[in-house]
């Protein structure tokens, strides 16, 4: 016997889609990191959440980003495109500014601005409603539910701060200031809520070394993220360890799951691949989340070195 529960509330409130290799993607993470690198970026993600199950989540995104020597700055570009069960699509267009300024001669602060314009739509067929129950036969009827089949269309602003030395780095970033309305449905509110997410880590170099640019780098890498939107929250802790071309990484995400990643980098491009062990019941047959990352790194000969990269983790 199959039994189906359909709940209704005067608001209904989304969630974003997150990605587990946080800092292979940093601009989506925090605009503020838009231009950090200096050179020229290009980054694309791919998450595959729940993959065994019909309700799976598929979300890839580009990125683009560099410094401009002219705007005193980075500019940066996302487009995301984020599949819900194959019934809710969202495609979204960002377009970032960050302005970079050095405090000291090692302590470096990049302020961030994000625009963009964003487009939900609903496939009304795969969605079932209460009053199609029959208390005998189930879903039988057709629903008195008024279908809205056009598209949601918003603007949407969100803003950051990252602050870094050579070894160390933290930053903030709040998401959909204006908190959007993004209902379907006619007299119900359903708003999109402010993000807001705080990451620190730092970059120890291991061996004798020292440096953190020389091509056999070896280091250690603590993370902690922290994340609410709305009712929901997260908290992450892990570690990268890198030594050479290869990364590896170990992530717990609190009372959610385990995460393990592993990557290979050279000065040109970066790859990286994910694996979130589910901890909760429906780990059995979800299939957990899987999730790989493209980068590929452009050399320039920036006009002004007064600003290094900022060295967060490459995945």
């Amino acid at each position: 016997m199959t039994c189906s529960l359909f709940l209704i509330q005067t608001s209904v409130f989304s969630q974003d889609p997150e990605f587990t290799q946080f800092y292979s993607n940093p601009v989506y993470l925090n605009p503020a990191f838009a231009g950090s690198r200096i050179c020229p970026r290009f980054v694309m993600n791919h998450r595959n959440e729940w993959p065994n199950i019909s309700g799976k989540f598929v979300t890839t995104a580009a990125a683009y980003d560099q410094k401009v020597d002219a705007l005193r700055g980075g500019l940066g570009l996302i487009f995301l495109n984020d599949n819900a069960a194959n019934t809710l699509t969202t495609t979204r267009a960002s377009l970032i500014y960050s302005y970079h300024l050095k405090v000291t001669r090692k302590f470096s602060v990049n302020f961030g601005l994000e625009g963009s314009y964003y487009q939900k739509a609903v496939d009304w067929d795969r969605l079932t409603f209460g009053d199609m129950i029959d208390a005998r036969r189930g879903f039988v009827y057709q629903t008195n539910q008024v279908r809205k089949d056009e598209p949601v269309n918003n603007m949407d602003f969100s803003a950051g701060v990252v602050g870094y030395t050579e070894q160390f780095y933290f930053g903030f970033a709040a998401h959909h200031l204006t908190t959007p309305n993004e209902s379907f449905i006619d007299n119900v509110e359903s708003t999109l809520p402010m993000k807001l997410t705080g990451h620190i880590g730092a970059i120890l170099p291991l061996g004798s070394g020292g440096s953190l640019y020389s091509e056999k780098e070896e280091s250690i890498s603590p993370n902690i993220l922290y994340t609410r939107q709305g009712t929901s929250q997260q908290l992450n802790m892990g570690v990268y360890v890198k030594k050479g071309a290869l990364v590896g990484g170990v992530w717990y995400r609190n009372k959610d799951a385990f995460i393990l990643t592993l990557g290979l980098e050279s000065d040109m491009i970066k790859v990286g691949y994910s694996y979130d062990v589910t901890l909760s019941k429906i780990s059995i047959i979800s299939g957990g989340s899987h999730e790989v990352s493209l980068a590929l790194n452009f050399n320039c000969k920036p006009k002004k070195k007064q600003f290094r990269p900022i060295s967060c983790p490459s995945f």
